[in-house]
């Protein structure tokens, strides 16, 4: 793994769309050098009695979730943590997360982002790339850790049967005996149930010498098989970018409550939901699966005030719930959506059944992730990705050699650089090179940048597919799709959606004489991909796709016969 060090020199002189900044945001912050523990200590000493998170009928204060998290501490390191060893966490939000996520960064570990998306091999291959021992999951989920090579030495368990309302416990209960039966096996693990052994822990004695330079948390960005690349970001890097966002959201310290659908294990939610909540000492309003009728109960139940999402949630809440009656959503001031493109319409609307302000934003996981957001002052563009967070160079270059700045209105790939720019990628020096080049990110996306610095991002220069929030990667897919029996050769690519961003669509070619079965093919799609990767449109075709001289498919080309135009939308994430 390849440590860049600090990217950011501070004292830089004024950037033109600094002038268009919202008043209360300075264009320079002074940043804590602390390690990201500090951010939940500082919070319980702050406001310790205030409800730090709600999940169903759950809640801790700052004060008992830090000793929670200190109590986890000690538990790591009573079974063998040390200083720099990876601790994973598959989980969906819950109270645990935020446990497990503080308490391992305060016991000195290195957090690894293991999605409840993924299928078994996924995650026993990020297991193995990031040498992770040791475990944090819930029981329904503990079978993605067996049957996938060498698992982790510790499995802390955790369940969801005493949380849930009664009719979600039963269906939870069924889930859970279909999964499991009677046993729990976990690769001969060793299995500790959550609570019982956090209650029978002590609290971390002394404080931990932690590098703020040094790894905290690593997160994959691709890959079925092998190694997947893993974006690898330090507490710095972190610290930096909830502390811009928190200034960004000019949100009241121990004021401010937050609707946490965003899923944690991807760095958008993480850092615009966890660690900007922590930074403002905000009340988290968790729930472990985005559903459009539940989030706007959890809104009116606990009036939050700042709402980070997807377009594909707001849509969803636009035709689902908002549309078929009145619903008091007015605790709501501002809404930042990344993760896509924002369509006009669906800001709109949404606009108009919240009367919040609603603002679109952009990064990548590389970045910790946000780069830009829409001011929310009222001065925001729409159909912009807005402007540089604090301390964020952005600059339009020649997609080519990426050496030479570009006009303002000039279409170019966007280049970023700023102190939550990561250390770069695990243990992939090459794959860091071609992405970090003196000091600057290359983003892989196109855009523009214009006269008053606000940004728009264009096209893709990559062909990720973004549906939903998630991330695609067709080459993923498509190293899956070839083993289905029959498939000759196989091309993934994106369908604009307005209502998910896009739809992965799989277009098949077949050996001679071969039956397509698509009830089969979907069987197998569902054993083999995570549920965002699975194909939603499936073309079947006996002509060659169209291929360049080197031999690789011209998604373009692809896309244009299919009548599919370019696919617009920023991409907040890459991992």
């Amino acid at each position: 793994m390849i440590a860049i060090g600090s990217l950011w020199p501070f004292g830089r002189k004024r950037r033109p769309w600094h002038d268009n900044y919202p008043a209360a945001v300075p264009a320079t912050l002074d940043y804590p050098s602390q390690p990201l523990g500090w951010l939940l200590e500082q919070a319980a000493s702050r406001f310790p009695n205030r409800v730090a998170c709600h999940y169903y009928s759950q809640r801790l204060t700052y004060e008992e979730l830090l000793s929670k998290a200190r109590k986890l501490a000690q538990l790591l390191i009573s079974n063998g943590l040390q200083p720099g060893d990876r601790v994973g966490i598959l989980l969906p939000n819950l109270p645990e997360y935020l446990v497990t996520l503080f308490g391992a960064w305060m016991a000195g570990g290195v957090v690894v982002a293991l999605s409840p998306l993924m299928v078994a091999d996924q995650v026993g291959s990020f297991i193995a790339t990031t040498g992770c021992r040791i475990v944090i999951t819930l029981d329904v989920l503990s079978p993605l850790l067996c049957g996938a090579g060498q698992g982790p030495n510790v499995v802390l368990l955790s369940s969801l049967s005493g949380r849930l309302p009664r009719l979600e416990r039963f269906g939870y209960a069924w889930v859970r005996f279909r999964r499991l039966g009677f046993a729990q096996i976990c690769n001969g693990s060793t299995v500790l149930e959550f609570d019982s052994a956090i209650s029978n822990s002590s609290e971390i004695a002394s404080g931990v010498s932690i590098d703020i330079q040094g790894p905290a948390y690593v997160l994959p960005t691709g890959g079925t098989t092998g190694a997947p690349k893993a974006v690898t970001l330090s507490h710095k890097n972190l610290m930096a970018n909830a502390w811009q966002l928190s200034h960004w959201s000019m949100g009241e310290p121990g004021a401010e409550t937050l609707l946490a659908v965003l899923p944690f294990f991807h760095s958008y939610g993480l850092s615009t939901c966890v660690l900007n909540g922590m930074a403002l000492g905000a009340t988290l309003v968790l729930h472990h699966r985005f559903r459009p009728a539940s989030a706007v109960r959890l809104i009116e139940e606990h009036r939050p005030t700042f709402f980070p999402t997807v377009p594909a949630m707001l849509a969803a809440l636009n035709s689902q719930v908002l549309r078929k009656g009145k619903h008091d959503l007015r605790s709501l001031k501002s809404c930042l959506s990344g993760g896509a493109a924002l369509p006009l319409r669906v800001a709109d609307e949404f606009r108009e059944h919240t009367s919040c302000t609603v603002v679109e934003g952009y990064g990548l996981s590389e970045a910790s992730p946000v780069t830009h957001a829409g001011p929310l002052d009222g001065t925001a563009v729409p159909g912009t990705i807005g402007l540089p967070l604090p301390d964020t160079d952005a600059r339009i270059v020649d997609a080519s050699t990426g050496t030479e700045t570009l006009p303002a209105g000039e279409v170019g790939e966007l280049a970023v650089r700023g102190p939550q720019v990561m250390l770069g990628y695990w243990n992939d020096p090459a794959g860091t090179q071609r992405v970090l080049r003196d000091g600057w990110l290359f983003t892989g996306d196109l855009g523009t940048c214009d006269e008053r610095g606000f940004f728009r991002i264009v096209d893709r220069k990559k062909d990720l597919i973004i549906t939903s929030g998630f991330n695609v990667y067709p080459t993923d897919v498509e190293s899956v799709l070839k083993t289905y029996p029959g498939v000759h050769d196989v091309a993934v690519i994106g369908e604009p959606n307005e209502d998910v961003g896009e739809l992965v669509r799989a277009v098949l070619v077949l050996d001679r004489g071969t039956r397509f079965n698509r009830r089969d093919f979907d069987l197998f799609v569902k054993q083999k991909l995570a549920a965002h990767q699975r194909p939603k449109i499936i073309e079947t075709r006996n002509e060659d796709l169209p291929r360049n001289f080197l031999g690789k498919v011209l998604r373009r080309e692809l896309r244009a016969a299919l009548e599919i135009g370019p696919q617009l939308a920023p991409a907040p994430a890459k991992g």
